[in-house]
């Protein structure tokens, strides 16, 4: 398997996923999400899958076997997602969690599939009696794997006695800018909202020379992270169209390629002119399933005998995948981005001419990406469409 071609497949599905998400459920409201920690758990559906479900999973996901699916997932666990504080990265923590109902045991393959490649715990719980019990247990430890940002993954109405599995994912960030902003630097300006008026926001500025680059609409700035000892480079990416409400036809061009982010990444600093970023905070949780049924992943959640190589007994037959839930939550500001997600469920170089310096006011509506650069892969994507709220 080609990991460098997976991982451009598996940023196509997170584009293909944030397309819809901020341009069809939420085009009006900030939004947060992490379209790995999505893929992450269909990965782990597809492993217990065959048949005709398998088959659409797979598809899904744009790979070609259960192997390839798993291999991705095991390298991403161990390239991308170690901790890199202890030697001055970013924080990273990466979690895989399973609950079965006790009286049902996983099979052994499909056991090992999440013991080894996905490190996830597996927990034997009583839905039967003590459903509402088991949805805490597994807020709780999401709550535990994001540091407290992700609040309540599950619903109170998501887990009853007929429960049977719960998968669960969660990832957290938190890194340093590599020149951090000064905060006395900081102050009110003008943002423009989708409806025209405008609104006072703090907005943090910089002298120094930054990875910016204008393309045909739009412009690009890359803001790196502190590095560790190791070879990743995590890097946030503020993709801000020229025009005010230039948001949706963004959006669609960013959903049109399957290598947009990598042929649009700025790859050297430049003189920059009036250089404004807004702070912003933003906590985003939706249910998944529904925008999965529309992008047409739909046998998972339909019963039939798609989900039979999870667990040892003829109920395997009837299982279903009753929801999908996704949390969020990132916050930038002059130090840095902290951020996290929970799901349960060639470049050419064109050099600058000298003297040319390039504005990046980013007063209105835009697109984040928080990327290793690396690897390429995507942990979170959003839309800035208000940074007052909170």
């Amino acid at each position: 398997m080609d990991i460098q071609q997976s991982i451009t497949n598996q940023t196509h599905v997170s584009i293909t996923l944030a397309n819809h998400l901020l341009s069809k459920k939420s085009p009006t409201s900030n939004t947060v999400f992490s379209p790995l920690s999505i893929h992450v758990v269909l990965s782990l559906v597809a492993a217990g899958s065959n048949g005709q479900t398998l088959d659409q999973l797979l598809s899904f996901l744009k790979t070609k076997s259960i192997d390839d699916v798993n291999s991705l997932s095991s390298q991403l666990v161990s390239l991308v997602f170690a901790d890199g504080s202890p030697s001055g990265g970013p924080r990273l923590s990466f979690a895989n969690g399973v609950w079965v109902e006790q009286t049902l045991s996983l099979k052994p393959s499909f056991k090992q599939v999440v013991d080894t490649v996905y490190n996830a715990a597996s927990n034997q719980v009583d839905f039967q009696t003590k459903a509402i019990e088991v949805a805490n247990d597994v807020n709780l430890w999401a709550e535990k794997q994001t540091g407290g940002l992700i609040k309540e993954i599950l619903p109170s109405n998501a887990v009853d006695s007929t429960t049977k599995l719960i998968f669960a994912n969660a990832v957290y960030f938190k890194g340093s800018w590599s020149e951090k902003f000064d905060p006395s630097k900081t102050k009110d300006h003008d943002f423009h909202l989708i409806d025209g008026s405008k609104v006072q926001v703090p907005f943090m500025t910089s002298k120094k020379k930054q990875f910016v680059r204008s393309y045909d609409g739009f412009k690009v700035l890359g803001l790196p992270y502190l590095q560790g000892e190791d070879k990743r480079r995590f890097s946030m990416y503020f993709f801000l169209p020229d025009e005010k409400n230039g948001l949706p036809s963004l959006l669609q061009k960013m959903g049109s390629e399957s290598d947009f982010l990598d042929r649009h990444v700025p790859r050297q600093k430049v003189e920059i002119g009036e250089f404004l970023i807004p702070k912003f905070k933003i906590s985003y949780g939706f249910e998944a399933s529904e925008m999965l049924k529309e992008l047409g992943l739909v046998l998972p959640f339909s019963g039939g005998e798609g989900l039979t190589e999870m667990v040892e007994s003829s109920m395997g037959k009837n299982l279903y995948v009753s929801s999908i839930h996704h949390k969020s939550f990132v916050e930038v500001n002059e130090e840095g981005t902290e951020a996290a997600a929970a799901s349960a469920a060639v470049v050419m170089l064109r050099s600058l001419m000298t003297g040319d310096k390039i504005d990046f006011v980013a007063d209105h509506p835009f697109v984040f990406v928080i990327r290793e650069d690396m690897t390429g892969v995507v942990l979170f994507m959003g839309q800035i469409v208000d940074p007052r709220d909170a």
